[in-house]
């Protein structure tokens, strides 16, 4: 107990005193999973809001693959991208500018963004589907086009494409099995909170450990109170 004391109070100091080795960690896990977030919504809205509103041959079929999707293991899908960008992989000989290279931040990009994507796509599409379907058919009368009625869906559910968006940044700012497979958790290059939490840990550094759980704590605490936010919940229910 006495131990566990010493290490919070410690880890309070280096966040009070932004330890440049604490900073890091958290500056590169924001990076990475910033920048697979924004490829997700990117990819994840436009996927989402199509499958709300079209009706095709195979569309059950893919909204299951979607659902499978959303409870994926990060583990498999860290395997999956290490044999893919494995040099003897499909795209590991490819070019480096295109193709991420293993143990890089970008190849935990990749990782995280393939995570994140069912998420995205499968929340933005409920979103669109609990819409009023008199709503499209009213922009159309208007003289809307399919992209301003498409627009149009998307405004009116704009809480739930939200919520789809920080569901995504939960799902992978605490994941840890994909980004220790892909990225090696190697110091000063692809070390992010959830690998270095791992490592300090089996190395006794409680104190750094402790520190870097409170700022994941705060980070995947701060994601839900906005998902509740634009849920519309409140705090004394």
């Amino acid at each position: 107990m006495e131990q566990m004391l010493r290490g919070i109070s410690e880890a309070f100091r280096l966040i009070v005193n932004f330890d440049p080795a604490l900073l890091e960690i958290v500056l590169l896990s924001l990076r990475v999973s910033g920048t697979a977030l924004l490829l997700s919504t990117l990819i994840g809205i436009p996927v989402g809001a199509a499958m709300g509103l079209k009706r095709f041959f195979g569309r059950r079929l893919v909204i299951a693959l979607l659902y499978t999707g959303m409870g994926f293991p990060p583990v498999v899908v860290g395997l999956f991208s290490y044999l893919m960008l494995s040099r003897s992989g499909p795209v590991g000989q490819m070019n480096a500018a295109i193709i991420p290279s293993l143990f890089t931040p970008g190849a935990m990009v990749l990782a995280q963004t393939i995570i994140s994507f069912p998420l995205v796509a499968g929340f933005t599409m409920v979103a669109v589907m609990g819409v009023d379907p008199n709503l499209r058919r009213q922009v159309q009368a208007l003289g809307a086009t399919q992209w301003q009625a498409t627009v149009a869906i998307l405004l009116e559910a704009r809480i739930g494409v939200i919520v789809s968006v920080i569901a995504g940044f939960g799902s992978i700012i605490s994941e840890v099995g994909a980004v220790m497979m892909v990225g090696g958790n190697i110091e000063n290059r692809t070390r992010v909170l959830t690998t270095a939490i791992v490592l300090e840990t089996r190395k006794g550094n409680f104190a750094l450990a402790i520190a870097i759980g409170v700022i994941l704590l705060a980070l995947a605490f701060s994601a839900n109170l906005a998902m509740l936010r634009f849920q519309g919940g409140t705090f004394h229910e």
